[in-house]
C-alpha cells in the first residue's frame, strides 16, 4: 500500500510540474510587423472585399470604439435607398472640426471598382487605431479633419457582388435607363448561361473568324490572327441571349450611365458625353456628394479612388480645361512623391494622357470648388508576375503558379439558342481589375500613405514673429507675421481667380484701442506697406502662400489688451492676445 501511495505521490508532483509548462507553451507569441497598429480595438481582415453592409459595419464598429475621434452619418441615399455613409475623423478636443482644413476621400463611384471602398475604409481604420501611437497620425488628427466615404455608388457595388458579372460590368448605378431606345428599361443584360456564377466570353468556330487560341495557353486565351493568316474563331461578346427579341444581345443591361460624367463642371449632354444623364447632379449620389462638399467649405484637398491601371490622375479632363500653373505645380509635386510611394503608378493628366472626360468629379472639385484633387486608378497588373510584362499571358502564368488556377475559366461547349454550338470561357470577375487577396492590404496601405501625404500638404496656419514699436503718444505700430506650414495655399489660384471661397481676413481689435491704418507688408526690409483705404481694423488677404508667410502692419492708438484674429476658410480660425503699453 505504501508503495502505491509513493507512486501516486510521484505522479501528482510530475503532473503539477507539467500543467504550468503546458499553459506556458500554449500561450501565443508573435512579433508585430511595422506598419500595422500593434493593438486593435476593431479587428478587420484586409485581405477580403466587403459588400455595402460589411463596409457599414466596419464604420459602425469604429464609431463605437473611438467616440472621441469619430462621427458617423449618412449624407444621402442612393437610387435603391442605400445609405451613403461618411465617417468624419478628427480629434474633437483640439479645435472646432468645421474650422480645420478638411481632406475629402471617396471611392467606388463605379460599382465594379470595389477595392476603392476597402482603401477608404482602411484609411479610416488606420487613422483611428494609430491615433496616440503614431506621431504623424496624431498630429494629423489634432490639426485636420477627414471626411471618408468608402462607396458613393452602393447600388452598383452590391450588384457587382451578388450578381454574375464580368470584371468590367456593373460600372453604372441601378437607376433604369433605356439604352437601346425601345421603350423598355434594363430588359436585355448579360446572362449566366451555364450557371457557374461567371459572365465569361462566348466564341464560335468560324473559318472566317479573326481569332485563334493562344499557342502557349490554348485552353484559356485567345489572340488575334496575324493580318496574313486565317483565324479559327469569332468572338461573340459576353455571355448572354437576346432577351427582348430585337436581334441584339446584351444591349440594355442594368443602369447604363456614368456617375463620373454627371458633375456640374464642363458637363456635356449624352450625345457628346455618354452616360452624362439629363443634367448635372440629377443622380442622387452625385447630388448628395455635391451638397456635402458645398456645406463644408473647409475642404482643402480631395481624393477619389477608382480602378484600374496604376495612375495618379489630375485635371484637366478636356483640352484647354481649367488648371492654373501654380496649382498644377503643387499637384505635380505631390504626385511625384506618390510615384515613389506607389510602385508602377504613373502621374498623369486626364485629357492629354488618358482620354477626354466631360463633367468628371475631379474637374468639378478643382474647377468648380478650387480644391486640389486626385483620382487614383487603383491596381497595376505589373504588380502581379513581373514588372515588365502585364499582358494576358503573364496574367495566366500568375494565375497558374501563384493563384493555383482559380482566376481563369476553361472553354467549354454550350448550345446557344441563336448561335448554335459555341464555347464559353475567360476570366472570373474577381480577376484583372482588383488585386488578389494577399496583395489587397498592400494596395490599401500604400494608397492611404499617398493620401496622407496629400493631407499633410493642406494649409496649416500659425502666428510667427509679432513686434511692436511706439511711434507717438499712445500710438503703436504692430507688425504681425502669419505662417503657412502647408504646401497648399489657403486659396488655390483657381479659387482666388474665381472668388469661389471667401478671402482670408486678419483683424486687430481691443476695447480701448482704435486702429488708424493697416496694410500688407510688401517689403519687410524697406518697411513698405500696401495700405488699405477703408475698415483698417480688418485686412483682406487674397491668399496665404504655402510653405511661406505674410506680414501685415497695424497702426493703432490706445493701450491695453488686443486680439489679433486670422480667419481663413481653409486655414482655420486663429487668435492671439497681445498688449499695447
Amino acid at each position: 500500500m505504501n508503495r502505491i501511495l509513493k507512486i501516486l505521490l510521484v505522479f501528482f508532483i510530475f503532473l503539477q510540474r507539467l500543467i504550468p509548462y503546458a499553459a506556458v507553451t500554449a500561450e501565443t507569441h508573435y512579433f508585430q510587423a511595422l506598419g500595422a497598429p500593434s493593438e486593435r480595438k476593431v479587428d478587420v481582415s484586409w485581405n477580403r472585399y466587403h459588400d455595402c453592409e460589411g463596409l457599414a459595419n466596419i464604420l459602425k464598429q469604429l464609431n463605437t470604439a473611438f467616440p472621441d475621434l469619430i462621427r458617423l452619418y449618412s449624407i444621402g441615399k442612393s437610387y435603391e435607398e442605400r445609405e451613403i455613409w461618411c465617417l468624419e475623423v478628427t480629434n474633437r478636443e483640439c479645435g472646432d472640426p468645421q474650422r480645420k482644413a478638411g481632406m475629402y476621400i471617396d471611392g467606388n463611384i463605379h460599382g465594379n471598382e470595389v477595392q476603392a471602398g476597402e482603401v477608404v475604409a482602411y484609411t479610416a481604420w488606420y487613422l483611428c487605431e494609430s491615433y496616440g501611437k503614431v506621431e504623424t497620425i496624431t498630429k494629423l488628427l489634432d490639426e485636420r479633419v477627414f471626411y471618408l466615404l468608402p462607396t458613393i455608388n452602393p447600388d452598383g457595388r452590391d450588384y457587382w457582388f451578388y450578381s454574375p458579372n464580368t470584371p468590367h460590368s456593373s460600372r453604372s448605378g441601378k437607376k433604369p435607363v433605356d439604352n437601346d431606345r425601345d421603350g423598355l428599361f434594363d430588359e436585355d443584360g448579360t446572362d449566366d448561361l451555364d450557371g457557374d456564377g461567371v459572365i465569361a466570353t462566348m466564341r464560335k468556330l468560324d473559318p472566317n473568324g479573326r481569332w485563334k487560341p493562344h499557342p502557349d495557353h490554348p485552353e484559356y486565351l485567345m489572340i488575334r490572327a496575324k493580318p496574313d493568316e486565317k483565324g479559327m474563331y469569332s468572338i461573340l461578346g459576353s455571355e448572354g441571349i437576346d432577351n427582348d427579341g430585337d436581334g441584339e444581345i446584351n444591349e440594355d443591361g442594368p443602369g447604363g450611365y456614368d456617375s463620373n460624367r454627371n458633375w456640374a463642371f464642363d458637363w456635356q449632354p449624352n450625345y457628346v458625353q455618354y452616360g452624362a444623364q439629363e443634367y448635372p447632379f440629377c443622380l442622387p449620389n452625385t447630388r448628395a456628394v455635391a451638397e456635402f462638399v458645398l456645406s463644408h467649405p473647409n475642404i482643402a484637398a480631395a481624393q477619389s479612388y477608382h480602378n484600374a491601371g496604376g495612375m495618379i490622375l489630375r485635371s484637366p479632363g478636356r483640352e484647354g480645361g481649367e488648371m492654373a500653373r501654380e496649382d498644377n505645380e503643387i499637384l505635380q509635386t505631390i504626385a511625384a512623391r506618390g510615384e515613389r510611394i506607389l510602385p508602377f503608378y504613373r502621374s498623369m493628366r486626364v485629357w492629354p494622357d488618358l482620354y477626354t472626360v466631360w463633367g468628371g468629379e475631379i474637374d468639378w472639385f478643382y474647377g468648380g470648388r478650387g480644391i486640389l484633387t486626385f483620382t487614383n486608378e487603383l491596381w497595376s497588373g505589373k504588380n502581379l508576375y513581373r514588372a515588365d510584362d502585364a499582358d494576358e499571358a503573364a496574367q495566366l502564368e500568375f494565375d497558374r503558379y501563384v493563384l493555383q488556377s482559380q482566376a481563369a475559366v476553361k472553354w467549354r461547349e454550350y448550345d446557344h439558342p441563336t448561335y448554335g454550338k459555341i464555347e464559353i470561357g475567360g476570366w472570373r470577375k474577381e480577376f484583372g481589375r482588383v488585386p488578389p487577396s494577399f496583395l489587397l492590404e498592400e494596395e490599401c496601405h500604400r494608397n492611404m500613405a499617398f493620401t496622407l501625404y496629400h493631407a499633410q500638404a493642406m494649409p496649416l496656419l500659425s502666428f510667427g514673429e509679432i513686434t511692436m514699436e511706439k511711434i507717438g503718444d499712445n500710438v503703436s505700430k504692430i507688425w504681425i507675421e502669419i505662417k503657412n506650414d502647408g504646401m497648399i495655399p489657403t486659396r488655390t489660384r483657381q479659387d482666388a481667380n474665381h472668388n469661389i471661397s471667401l478671402p482670408d481676413f486678419v483683424s486687430f481689435e481691443g476695447n480701448e484701442i482704435h486702429v488708424l491704418s493697416s496694410g500688407r507688408v510688401t517689403d519687410p526690409y524697406f518697411k513698405q506697406v500696401e495700405a488699405v483705404k477703408v475698415r483698417p481694423h480688418q485686412l483682406k488677404i487674397d491668399s496665404i502662400p504655402g510653405l511661406n508667410s505674410i506680414r501685415v502692419q497695424f497702426i493703432a492708438i490706445g493701450k491695453g489688451p488686443a486680439i489679433v484674429t486670422v480667419d481663413s476658410v481653409k486655414g482655420g480660425l486663429h487668435k492671439k492676445e497681445i498688449r499695447l503699453e
